[in-house]
């Protein structure tokens, strides 16, 4: 019998549903991971190995395969550790098979079985509620979860809370979406004096989304007109704070699993690279621009920044996209 759980895999901001399928069939005993996974997922069966053991259960001397389909995308992260468990749980018909397949796990297992918050909450919730599926998730990632009211959200402190949930010895609640936080700006345009055509023009910008550019000597107040911006612009609408939320998931931004309504600002270093800037690297990972969604995107000292960082700014300020 092969059973299956589902998680996700991350690519960019999206997160794509994938399918985790334990197969327990004769033979020497082996645990191997196939799928394209990273080293990360390769040695999460050294992490279930120890988790089930925690729990006092035993694999049975056989060969257990799991496979992660489709196997043409790169697994990466270590969120791979709960699904695999609780497909290789499935396989043993310690929980009910039709009831993992309905599930869209992620978490991360430390060697004596609790779950270990992750990276991607939100992103991996919006997923699945598209499927009509239910999300488990580790405690601390509840919160953010929740966010998402078209699916249930079940938030489990460890590998024995999933086991007794499955097998109705302790269901889970729902997790409850997080508190809006509401930030006090520490930098306020009302603690500038004087320079009234600059203000009239950053309250212009904000009011319309334009881009500014301003120039002038040292010391003339360029940074803490530009600090001071957000102060003057609105919050971010629920929609807005949503989109912006779960690009600040798949960065670890979020705390406590509180959105908040203030617009992001980001002030990278003149010395920052491509990737830093537009994002990719290794896993595509957001970038500064993708950081500042329905915010500012602050770029001090502009002529400092290399010229090759300043050429992929064109696309992305003509097109409003990256």
């Amino acid at each position: 019998m092969v059973a299956r759980a589902y998680t996700v895999a991350f690519e960019g901001i999206n997160a794509r549903l994938i399918e985790v399928q334990c197969a327990i069939s004769p033979g020497l005993p082996a645990f191997s991971i196939v799928g394209l996974p990273d080293k990360a997922v390769s040695e999460a069966r050294e992490r279930v190995r120890a988790a089930m053991t925690s729990m006092s259960i035993a694999l049975p001397s056989k060969r257990i395969t799991i496979n992660l389909s489709p196997a043409d995308v790169l697994k990466v992260g270590s969120h791979f550790d709960l699904p695999i468990a609780m497909a290789l749980l499935a396989a043993l018909e310690i929980i009910p098979v039709e009831d993992v397949e309905n599930t869209v796990a992620l978490g991360e297992l430390s060697l004596d079985g609790s779950l270990i918050s992750v990276l991607g909450a939100l992103p991996a919730a919006m997923t699945a509620a598209e499927h009509d599926r239910a999300l488990l998730c580790p405690k601390t990632c509840g919160a953010e979860a929740a966010w998402v009211g078209a699916t249930q959200v079940l938030a489990a402190g460890s590998l024995t809370n999933v086991v007794q949930h499955f097998t109705g010895q302790t269901p889970l609640t729902p997790a409850v979406a997080g508190e809006v936080k509401r930030e006090n700006f520490s930098r306020d345009m009302r603690d500038v004096k004087g320079q009234e055509r600059a203000k009239r023009a950053l309250e212009i910008a904000a009011a319309g989304r334009h881009h500014v550019l301003m120039i002038g000597p040292p010391g003339s107040g360029k940074s803490m007109l530009a600090a001071r911006l957000p102060s003057i612009m609105p919050p971010l609408s629920a929609t807005e704070a949503l989109e912006t939320s779960m690009i600040h998931s798949l960065s670890g931004l979020l705390k406590e699993g509180g959105i908040s309504r203030q617009r992001p600002f980001r002030e990278p270093h003149h010395t920052a690279s491509i990737a830093a800037i537009v994002g990719g690297g290794r896993g595509a990972k957001p970038g500064e621009i993708s950081l500042a969604h329905n915010g500012i995107l602050f770029m001090d000292e502009f002529p400092e920044y290399p010229h090759a960082v300043l050429e992929t700014l064109r696309q992305p300020i003509e097109t409003g996209e990256v």
